[in-house]
């Protein structure tokens, strides 16, 4: 059904854009933004929910491979700070005997003397030793500008990887919080169905029903049987005790309406 819709809404786009031209297409353009609302609109919500779910799922493998990438990181960068301690460490104890042997040549210099200068038992001329104070020298810039450029690397990388930590945490914290809304739909879906569930749910009654109508029907035998006993008591025969019409009734509607017996005769027969 789906496809024949939308092979139908792309014929009938074809169609309005060879007449209308630009306007066609807006027409068209329109007409598949309401079918797709239509058809997300017709999708169940408890559907829609667990596609949520899924989707939330979905993230820790993207999650666990930044996880990865943050922990190799972190190695790396762990060797780095070595690599500098140790390149940092030569460099003093190159500056230490640097200096060791500026100084020997210097006091060689103020004697004014060519002694021999002994290292490690081995015994070294002055030249030499300058010489080779000379080549240090030159070796120590060289390990002091590389030492340089490690720190700014490792600078650099340490903040690469606080700036990762913090945008996993991002990650994490979104996460965490698209879990807690997921569960907060689905809660107030929950109430919804519930109260259309409680909307058509009906109790059985009948019994009760049927209790309280033979109750009125015996209210009403009752009612009925209390009017015929005081029916009953009033006494047959008894002698009565209102004064009966008087004989000389005629007579005196004659005198009060002032007309004769056979006037009243006649009203009478009529």
């Amino acid at each position: 059904m789906l496809k024949k819709l939308v092979i139908g809404a792309l014929l009938v786009g074809g169609a309005s854009t060879a007449l209308m031209g630009t306007s066609g297409y807006s027409y068209v353009r329109t007409g598949f933004s309401s079918i797709r609302d239509g058809i997300k609109d017709q999708i169940p919500i408890e559907l829609e929910i667990r596609r949520a779910r899924d989707m939330i799922a979905n993230l820790k493998p993207e999650i666990t491979g930044n996880l990865q990438l943050i922990a190799r990181e972190e190695v790396e960068v762990a060797r780095l700070v070595k690599e500098v301690d140790r390149k940092q460490q030569l460099l003093e104890k190159s500056k230490r005997d640097m200096l060791r042997l500026k100084k020997d040549v210097g006091d060689c210099s103020e004697s004014g003397t060519e002694e021999q200068l002994v290292y490690a038992g081995r015994k070294y001329s002055v030249s030499q030793v300058r010489e080779d104070l000379n080549m240090r020298f030159k070796q120590y810039q060289t390990q002091e500008a590389t030492a340089d450029k490690l720190t700014k690397i490792l600078a650099a990388r340490e903040k690469n990887l606080d700036a990762s930590r913090r945008k996993l945490d991002e990650m994490l914290a979104a996460k965490r919080q698209l879990e807690i809304e997921v569960e907060n739909l689905q809660a107030r879906l929950t109430m919804v169905q519930v109260a259309e569930t409680a909307g058509s749910f009906t109790l059985n009654d009948s019994s009760l029903s049927q209790t309280r109508q033979l109750l009125d029907d015996i209210a009403t035998r009752i009612d009925v049987a209390e009017k015929v006993s005081d029916s009953e008591g009033v006494f047959q025969g008894a002698i009565p005790l209102d004064d009966a019409a008087p004989s000389d009734i005629v007579e005196q509607i004659s005198s009060y309406f002032e007309t004769d017996d056979m006037t009243i005769e006649s009203v009478a027969k009529q």
